[in-house]
Order: C-alpha cells, then sequence, then structure tokens
C-alpha cells in the first residue's frame, strides 16, 4: 500500500478497515469528544505524550483519514482539515505570524483572500505587499527584515496565470522565509507545488477537491521541508507559553509547523472541519482524478470555441495556443488545466453582466469546482470590495465572465451559451 500511484492513494489511504469494524466507505464519527481509559490517560494525552483524540474540535477519526489521505497524494508530512478555505488561511496566517510581521503576496488572487492579506491582517499590525508574480524577483524586492512568508495561488483566480512556482521557491529558501501555495485551481490530481518547492500547499476542500457543492472545507499541508531553526521564527524554537512549555521543534522536528497549527491553530481560532462534511469531501476525493480529466477536456473545448465568437473580445484558459504562459502551462499543468475559463465581451461590462443573467445550465453562483457549470461576473460580485484599479492587479476587468465548466455534454454548454449571446 505504500507504493500506491495517487489516484488510488485518493482512494485507501488512511483507512484501516479492520479499525473500522470492515466497513468499506469511511465511517462518519459523529462526535464531539472522546472517553479516556482514565485520568492519567487523559493527563497524557493533553501533555502530547500518547497520541489520542481529546475534542472534534483538535481531531476527529473521519477528519484524520482525510487529512492522510491528501497529506499522501500532495507528498507532505502531515495535514489539518478546517470548516473553510477561508478559516484555512487565516488559520495558517495567524498561526505563523505575529504583529509586526510582513507577507509578500502575488497580486493575483481570490477577493476573500486579498481582502484578508488588505484589510483584516493589518488590523493585527500584519502588513501585506501585493507584487506581480509574472517576474519572480519582484517578490525578492518586496522582502524585508520582517517578512515571514511568501504566499501564491498555483493558478490565479480568477486571472488564470500560472507562477512559477519553482523560481519562486528559490527566492524563499535564500531569505530563510516559507513558501506558502494555494493549489485550489488545479488540485493535487493536477500539479504537486511541493515538488517545486512549495512548503506548505493549501486547499480549499469545497471547489473540486469535494467537487459537487455540498460541503464547506480547507486543508493545510506541510512538505515538511522548511527550517524552523533559522532565528526568523522564535515561536517554533522557544517554550510556547500558549502549550505548557513546550518547544515545537524539539518535540515535533520536521513537523513543527503543522503541530502548531492543530494544537494552537485549531484550539484558538476553532476553524474545526465538522465529520459529515469531512465524509461527504472524502466521497468527492475519492472521483478527484476522473472528474478533473473531464473538467479539463470540457473547459479546453469551450475555450477553443469562444475564440470563435464574433461577440467574444478575448479569452483566457491555460490550454490554448493563445495562452500568454503557454511555457508555464506545459511545465506545471501537463496533464490538463482544470476547468476555470475566463472571457470578456465587446460589449464590456453591461454585456458582461446582461450574459451572465441569460444563462439557463450555468447556474449564477459563487463557487467553482462543481460538477455542474458555474458563472459569475466578478468585478459586480466576488470583487466588487476592491477599487477599480485593485481589480485590474488581481486580473479583474470590468468585462471578465468566469466560467467553472462542470460534467455536462460540451454540446448543451455551448448551446446555453449560444441562446445567452442571442439576448445581448
Amino acid at each position: 500500500m505504500q507504493n500506491l500511484k495517487n489516484n488510488s492513494k485518493a482512494l485507501h489511504t488512511g483507512h484501516i478497515t479492520t479499525l473500522t469494524e470492515g466497513t468499506r466507505a469511511v465511517p462518519i464519527y459523529q462526535t464531539t469528544s472522546y472517553i479516556f481509559n482514565n485520568t492519567d490517560h487523559a493527563a497524557d494525552v493533553f501533555a502530547l505524550k500518547e497520541d489520542g483524540y481529546i475534542y472534534t474540535r483538535l481531531n476527529n477519526p473521519t477528519n484524520s483519514i482525510l487529512e492522510n489521505r491528501l497529506s499522501s497524494i500532495e507528498g507532505g508530512i502531515g495535514a489539518v482539515v478546517f470548516a473553510s478555505g477561508t478559516a484555512t488561511i487565516s488559520t495558517t496566517f495567524l498561526t505563523l505570524l505575529k504583529a509586526g510581521d510582513h507577507i509578500v503576496a502575488s497580486n493575483s488572487l481570490y477577493g476573500g483572500t486579498y481582502n484578508i492579506l488588505n484589510v483584516t491582517l493589518p488590523r493585527f499590525n500584519i502588513a501585506t505587499s501585493f507584487v506581480d508574480p509574472a517576474d519572480p524577483s519582484n517578490f525578492e524586492y518586496a522582502i524585508n527584515d520582517n517578512t515571514k512568508a511568501i504566499f501564491i495561488e498555483a493558478l490565479g483566480n480568477p486571472k488564470l496565470d500560472i507562477i512559477d512556482i519553482e523560481k519562486v521557491s528559490c527566492v524563499a529558501k535564500r531569505n530563510n522565509i516559507p513558501l506558502i501555495v494555494d493549489n485550489t485551481v488545479p488540485s493535487p490530481a493536477l500539479l504537486n507545488p511541493i515538488k517545486f518547492g512549495a512548503d506548505i500547499v493549501i486547499h480549499s476542500l469545497t471547489k473540486f477537491i469535494g467537487g459537487h457543492g455540498n460541503s464547506l472545507g480547507g486543508v493545510v499541508i506541510d512538505a515538511g521541508s522548511f527550517d524552523w531553526t533559522s532565528g526568523r521564527f522564535p515561536e517554533f524554537t522557544e517554550p510556547s507559553e500558549g502549550y505548557q512549555g513546550i518547544v515545537y521543534d524539539e518535540l515535533f522536528g520536521k513537523a513543527a509547523f503543522i503541530a502548531k497549527l492543530r494544537i494552537e491553530g485549531l484550539r484558538d481560532y476553532g476553524g474545526a472541519l465538522s465529520p459529515t462534511n469531512a465524509f461527504h469531501i472524502i466521497q468527492g476525493l475519492e472521483t478527484l482524478y476522473v472528474r478533473i480529466k473531464r473538467h479539463s477536456e470540457n473547459a479546453l473545448e469551450i475555450a477553443r470555441w469562444l475564440e470563435s465568437k464574433n461577440e467574444v473580445a478575448w479569452v483566457v484558459y491555460p490550454g490554448l495556443d493563445s495562452y500568454k504562459h503557454k511555457n508555464l502551462a506545459r511545465k506545471y499543468l501537463p496533464s490538463g488545466q482544470s476547468g476555470i475559463v475566463t472571457f470578456g465581451l465587446t460589449g464590456g461590462f453591461d454585456a458582461a453582466k446582461k450574459f451572465t443573467d441569460s444563462t439557463k445550465i450555468f447556474s449564477l453562483l459563487a463557487n467553482i469546482g462543481d460538477t455542474k457549470s458555474l458563472i459569475i461576473h466578478p468585478a459586480s460580485t466576488t470583487h466588487q470590495q476592491l477599487t477599480e484599479e485593485q481589480q485590474v492587479s488581481t486580473g479583474v476587468t470590468r468585462d471578465l465572465i468566469r466560467l467553472s465548466i462542470g460534467l455536462e455534454d460540451v454540446t448543451d454548454l455551448k448551446n446555453d451559451i449560444n441562446q445567452a449571446l442571442s439576448n445581448l
């Protein structure tokens, strides 16, 4: 079982059937807490002297199976799941950083993430410098003495720009800073950022991994590759005031970050994933490798077809010959380019809104990665809180329409687009 391919790991890793009464499906352990053998056993578990379950806010058997599978297919040493992708991002930063620290981030980010970095974290005196990721050296220019993280999206949402993870990783390593990569849009079925030097990988499990639009979730995966003893991160090398004076690096070694994320991050911020949602996400994960292939095939066909439409001013999809970063697409996404397509209409902002309102198969909602096809106009919805200048920096032009291509017959999707175009 140790030598399984990733698509097989997505079906089997972490579930030892002999420990679950022979259940073939992963059980839902719908409990808040767990019985200790005695007070000494309880004391040892709380003191981290013995493995065990304490409270579902910290760990749960169903969640553990999901964590093991995701860590395995991403090539990490451990993972922690959360109640949503946003809970994942905020808890990661609040566990890793303190007042006075600084982040360097790509400017091509999902609107909600941009808002966390640009508005919310500054309230904690944590600043972010946003840079154009097209030139990896921009990250290095923005680093200062207080920089404690570099944050990027492997495939920007909705800009769909591919960042050269390997080159950005070299910048991070030269400066003893962890590289955090949000891999939500490609999913681990198409890209494993750890192979290219990422130290920490994040996913919104709500999207392609869950895949059915029924459960929120998020995950952090630790590559175990970062040296926390460089002197820049005393929280890992000095006694923790938050947990009985333990020294994370001494007790957990390479797993120091992921341990602190669970022990203090989940304990203090409480963004725990429910076992029922973990179960639903596991069901999605088991078919991810089949689904993402169809998402990618359908998206490529729709993108090529849109390029032929007179009403369409431009199309962006990493599989197109016209894609600006074609060399990076071949390097990082050779097996498929996921299911997101963006395009603009010659009629601009008003035409984009009218088109979005006119589709019948494409559902107008704020999500991606569902089995069903979805549509949204980001400038008036997901990115409306940003100034027009900020929107442009994140790749959101006024005319941009984002499609999340589902698993329907592609002919039906084309027909729906055609009837929506006829309403312009």
